[in-house]
């Protein structure tokens, strides 16, 4: 297993869903597995659950699953072989469910044109196809002109950036995926396609009538959810700057500059961001990523971000243990060079119920740098403290002791966190006593090392995080 602080989210597919291939993966540096429910069905899901579970069991790992959910994602219907389109020509799309040509195609979504208005831009293809709408009828007809034209294939998805759709963020399809997401009870679930904090309230909404412990990642994709940011990072548990679609529906070259202000915003709420969509994308083929890509993961590593997200690369790709190894090398090199840090420093600056708590997490951190200490210690319950300590940044590993074993693979997002379960809380000194012993026993740290220690005082009340001590380690 590697010792890299910032985390690998790996998509399973039929290149990798393998067991013996997911084990590998792993050791080469896995710390969630994606299942992305565009493309798996609920027994696919089941069966990669039980793989997982089994593997932890196995490596004594702590891998948690991310569901993705696939969202009201706007896609044509069948189109006849060799159909191109010309800058020019109008395409008609339809409500008929009929095969598609140059001139005419079916349109999934049923409201298309009561939504779209004269002057919108409608992108096909990730944008490959650009056409500009210049009638509709408002019932199941519209029509647009070619801007850039190009190869008219089936079922390809379609981005309105100009469009408000009336669409629900949680489809028919995503509520029947999120059933078995909960059935299975994974530690993520991805929100696709979010535009305001209303969408995720809503998720939230259901998990909590459903005592569901899932933890949910708002997925940015839309221009209506950058402009309300700050809202969807409160209302979320976690972010994902998902460039693809993002990059269709904003202007491509705002989307760096996106990444960096989502990720600095996310430090600052202690909220995790992951990073994701053509991090390796030549490695589906390739056994060697391009200089772009080496510097595009060593870039999101660097501005902070708690994990890297890889889609096709290992899910339908050629070589998906590779892949992982290729990205691990990059993260370990970027990080063993200091220089990843908040951009900001988040100090708690007001007399909330969690002030005491936030106070030790934020001057632990620091002390920790201070005395170059190996290693960060909590006691948590929650978790609270370790997103805290994480969204901080410090130098040192961040290793979280628990009596909650709901909560131990949730941790495998976080940024240098590596979460262990205990359970026998005594008194703080006995427990301090026993889990110095497991961190030496297990080498994560060793005679001469410092380590910064925290934890709620009396340990057995799981109270708030009220105490901090800094130990040396002792030779022998």
């Amino acid at each position: 297993m590697t010792n890299n602080k910032a985390k690998i989210v790996a998509t399973l597919g039929p290149a990798s869903d393998d067991y013996d291939v997911m084990v590998e993966m792993v050791k080469a540096g896995v710390n969630v597995f994606r299942i992305n429910f565009s493309h798996s069905d609920h027994d696919s899901a089941r069966e990669i659950a039980k793989k997982v579970q089994r593997l932890n069991q196995e490596l004594e790992t702590n891998v948690a699953i991310l569901a993705d959910l696939q969202g009201p994602k706007l896609r044509i219907g069948k189109v006849e072989e060799g159909a191109i389109l010309k800058k020019g020509d109008v395409l008609t799309f339809t409500n008929k469910d009929e095969l598609g040509t140059a001139k005419q195609v079916f349109m999934t979504y049923q409201q298309f044109a009561s939504d779209v208005k004269i002057g919108d831009r409608i992108l096909i293809d990730d944008g490959k196809i650009l056409l500009e709408a210049i009638h509709s009828n408002g019932i199941d007809k519209v029509e647009a002109k070619v801007i850039q034209g190009g190869p008219l294939k089936s079922k390809k998805g379609v981005n309105l950036p100009n469009t408000r759709i009336s669409l629900p963020c949680l489809t028919d399809k995503d509520l029947a995926d999120l059933e078995v997401a909960m059935e299975l009870a994974v530690e993520w679930v991805a929100l696709s396609f979010v535009r305001n904090p209303n969408d995720v309230y809503q998720l939230r909404d259901i998990l909590q009538k459903n005592d569901a412990l899932c933890h949910i990642i708002s997925k940015i994709e839309k221009p209506e959810a950058v402009v309300e940011i700050d809202e969807i990072i409160e209302a979320s548990d976690a972010i994902m700057v998902a460039r693809g679609d993002l990059g269709v529906e904003v202007p491509m070259q705002g989307v760096p500059l996106i990444q960096k202000m989502i990720v600095n915003k996310c430090h600052l709420q202690s909220k995790p961001v992951v990073i994701a969509t053509q991090m390796m994308e030549t490695m589906i083929e390739q056994l060697t990523p391009t200089r772009a890509e080496v510097n595009d993961v060593a870039n999101s590593v660097l501005d902070g971000a708690d994990a890297v997200m890889l889609s096709g690369e290992t899910s339908v790709g050629k070589h998906p243990v590779a892949v992982i190894e290729a990205m691990s090398k990059i993260i370990a090199h970027v990080e063993e060079s200091g220089q990843v840090r908040v951009n900001k420093e988040n100090p708690p600056r007001y007399r909330n119920r969690r002030f005491i708590t936030d106070s030790v997490c934020y001057n632990a951190s620091k002390v920790a740098d201070q005395i170059g200490a190996s290693a960060i210690l909590t006691m948590s319950f929650s978790g609270y403290t370790a997103f805290k300590i994480a969204a901080h940044r410090p130098k040192s590993i961040i290793l979280m002791f628990t009596s909650n074993r709901n909560i131990l693979n949730t941790m495998s997002l976080l940024w240098g966190v590596r979460g262990f379960f205990y359970d026998k809380m005594v008194s703080t000194d006995e427990t301090f006593k026993d889990i110095k012993k497991i961190v030496v026993d297990k080498g994560l740290v060793s005679g001469g090392d410092l380590i910064v220690k925290i934890a709620s005082m009396p340990i057995d009340d799981q109270g708030m995080t009220n105490m901090m001590k800094i130990t040396a380690i002792e030779d022998n």
